[in-house]
């Protein structure tokens, strides 16, 4: 039976462009050092997952004079070796050098012929680690129909496990004759789809007056998006490169924040990131390019009917938050950021952060596709997207080789000369900046700006009582569950 795309999956494919690729990348470090995992061995643990991921061994085939939405069909020449490539970088690597690497091939968009993801196994860094840089297209990873394949990949203890794999046979291929009477059949059942692939194959979807009849308008609309305004040092013409850079801070630290001042780790995580901000923006100029506050996309994860349902056990939604990057107060900043979550955290719909983390395999790259995806698809002018992701609080292997960081590398979208991700993970929280590599030439200095905004608030909480003592948090019997902005970690 043929699949087609979505109306939704057809648009990031429609609205990608060399400056604006359209996918989602998580960098992975593992300490390989006697463990013999290497790159026939991340090769066949592949092979032996990717069953579970079949849209991986699919790619997207067009439907001769775009009658119909294109369909998923099986690769007849699928090579796992181009789709998992070895790299590697002079001895001892840094980090650094893996920075610079990571951040040209995530300006590199993804090959339309063959299945839309791809991932490097870096060797060479010090103290016998290797990186797995994860690459997927943002119309391959929906969490509805496939999760991302690095889900699947991680086991909670050493022992190499063999599933056995499958034996798969590619199904032929559709042929055109067979894809027109296909599109033909289904036009006439599904009208308004037909109306909405007539419309693309016209280029006239974001041009007429009617285009909400076809069910993909809004997606196409907010996909275009409202650029921020100009002249900020957010926002600008993006050129064809990134750069990446993570910051490797403690779970520790953000929990001893909360239980000094209240809120939850996301509150913290939000509020770190604004103090970053501020102090990064006043290295440009002493009023902050003549931003006051920031406003931030969220997305966050509830339990909502009326939105699209996920494997994962629940929905993502927008949320925006007013990052209050004029006030000089570490802590006043955070309360600000707390009260912006209450509305939520009072609806009964928000997900507990403890929940997703416990959710089977490693969600996060999953949690992070899915945020981007609703990111892109807000029709609500923002000037920056932050996903925030828990993970399990011990450690995943790969083939026996522990994994001691993960950094999510989020997509910038049309505009945005910055993107945000962070992911707990391991006792860890891992923030991960996307940047353009001429707009933002100083991302380095960011990275320093938010590891010291962290130990600024940290500072705050030293010797200070806890929240509950000082009446800050609700009792016990009337709290409600943390919201999750494709959440924050525990608590």
């Amino acid at each position: 039976m043929i699949e087609r795309l979505r109306p939704r999956d057809r648009a990031f494919l429609d609205a990608e462009s060399p400056t604006v690729p359209r996918h989602n990348a998580t960098v992975e470090v593992f300490d390989a050092d006697g463990t013999g995992f290497d790159y026939d061995r991340f090769v066949t643990l592949i092979l032996d997952r990717i069953s579970f991921v079949p849209r991986y061994r699919q790619r997207v085939q067009w439907v001769p004079g775009q009658l119909a939405q294109p369909v998923w069909v099986d690769d007849d020449l699928f090579d796992i070796g181009y789709h998992v490539r070895r790299s590697a970088l002079p001895r001892p690597g840094s980090t650094e050098q893996l920075r610079e690497l990571v951040a040209r091939i995530v300006s590199r968009p993804l090959d339309r012929q063959r299945p839309l993801w791809e991932i490097y196994f870096v060797e060479g860094l010090a103290d016998g680690r290797v990186a797995l840089l994860y690459k997927t297209h943002q119309a391959l990873v929906d969490g509805v129909e496939t999760v991302d394949l690095g889900q699947v990949l991680l086991d909670t203890d050493p022992e190499v496990r063999v599933l056995g794999g499958d034996e798969w046979r590619p199904r032929r291929r559709p042929s055109p004759t067979a894809l027109v009477a296909g599109a033909l059949r289904d036009n006439l059942t599904d009208p308004v789809s037909a109306l909405g692939a007539v419309r693309h194959a016209g280029g006239a979807v974001l041009r007429t007056a009617d285009h909400a009849a076809s069910g993909v308008a809004t997606v196409l609309s907010g996909l275009a998006g409202r650029r921020p305004a100009r002249g900020t040092a957010l926002s600008g013409e993006l050129s064809q490169q990134r750069r990446v850079v993570g910051v490797e801070t403690t779970l520790a630290d953000h929990r001893t924040v909360r239980d000094a001042h209240g809120g939850t780790v996301n509150d913290v995580v939000l509020a770190t990131l604004a103090g970053g901000l501020r102090a990064w923006l006043m290295t440009r100029s002493s009023s902050m390019g003549g931003l006051r506050q920031v406003q931030a996309l969220v997305p966050v994860s509830v339990i909502d009917r009326e939105l699209e349902a996920t494997s994962l056990g629940s929905q993502i939604a927008p949320h925006h938050v007013t990052l209050p990057i004029a006030e000089p107060s570490p802590v006043v900043r955070l309360h600000q950021v707390s009260y912006s979550f209450q509305a939520h955290k009072e609806t009964g719909r928000a997900v507990a952060a403890n929940r997703l983390a416990g959710i089977a395999g490693f969600a996060p790259t999953t949690f992070h596709a899915i945020g981007s995806r609703v990111a892109a698809t807000e029709s609500r002018d923002f000037q920056l997207s932050i996903t925030n992701v828990p993970g399990p609080q011990s450690p995943l292997y790969a083939a026996g080789a522990r994994m001691v960081s993960t950094y999510p590398v989020p997509p910038l979208l049309p505009g945005h000369a910055l993107s945000m991700g962070v992911t707990s993970y391991d006792g860890k929280v891992f923030y991960g900046i996307t940047a353009d590599r001429d707009l933002v030439p100083d991302v380095d200095v960011l990275a320093q700006c938010v590891s010291d905004a962290l130990a600024e608030l940290v500072d705050t909480a030293t010797g200070a009582r806890p929240a509950a003592r000082r009446g800050r948090r609700r009792k016990a019997s009337s709290q409600k569950p943390a919201p999750a902005p494709t959440p924050g970690p525990k608590g």
